[in-house]
C-alpha cells in the first residue's frame, strides 16, 4: 500500500519491487532495483527514508524517521532501522534493531537479535552481536557480499511471475 502523508508521496523507481502487502507512507524513496517485501513498513512521516539502489527490506521489517539504506544493503526479516544509516552491502540480521544516529559501516553485519544503540558507529566489514551490539570479528565471507544481488534477482522473478489469487 502506497500512501501520501502531509503532501509527500513515496517515490518508487520503475525497476524497484514493492510488494502489495508492504506499507510505504510519505517521504520515502525506493531506488532502482531495490526491493520491499511483504508486511514491511516504511513510514516517512518524520524525515526521509531512502532505500538505495539494489537494497532490500525483508518481511516484517520497519524503517522510520531518517533511515538510509545505502546501495545493496540488506535489512533482514523483522528488523528495525530507526533514524540510522546502513552502509553499502551491509546486513542487518533478523530481529535486529539499529537505533537513532547509528551507522552500520559498509560490508558490516549486525547479528540476528542484536541491538545497535544510539550513536554507535559499526566499523566496515565487522560483525557485531549482542545487546548492546559489540564487535566480534572481521567479516570475510564473499556470500554475504552477494546477498542483495540475490534479492535483486528474486524481486524480478516476483514482479514477473507472482499474482494475487482471488
Amino acid at each position: 500500500m502506497l500512501r501520501s502523508f502531509d503532501g509527500r508521496e513515496p517515490q518508487i523507481a520503475d525497476s524497484a519491487y514493492v510488494d502489495e502487502a508492504a506499507v510505504v507512507i510519505g517521504d520515502v524513496i525506493v531506488e532502482a532495483d531495490a526491493s520491499v517485501w511483504p508486511n514491511v513498513t516504511l513510514r516517512g512521516d518524520h524525515g526521509t527514508i531512502t532505500v538505495g539502489e539494489g537494497a532490500n527490506v525483508q518481511d516484517n521489517a520497519v524503517c522510520h524517521e531518517s533511515a538510509v539504506l545505502e546501495p545493496y544493503s540488506t535489512v533482514g526479516h523483522s528488523a528495525i532501522v530507526h533514524d540510522a544509516t546502513v552502509g553499502e552491502r551491509a546486513l542487518v540480521g533478523m530481529n535486529a534493531v539499529v537505533l537513532d544516529g547509528a551507522r552500520v559501516g559498509d560490508g558490516a553485519v549486525v547479528a540476528a537479535g542484536s541491538v545497535v544503540t544510539e550513536g554507535t558507529d559499526v566499523p566496515p566489514k565487522t560483525l557485531v552481536a549482542g545487546a548492546p551490539a559489540e564487535p566480534k570479528t572481521e567479516v570475510d565471507d564473499p556470500r554475504l557480499e552477494t546477498t542483495a544481488d540475490r534479492y535483486v534477482e528474486l524481486s524480478r522473478r516476483y514482479a514477473e511471475t507472482s499474482r494475487r489469487l482471488e
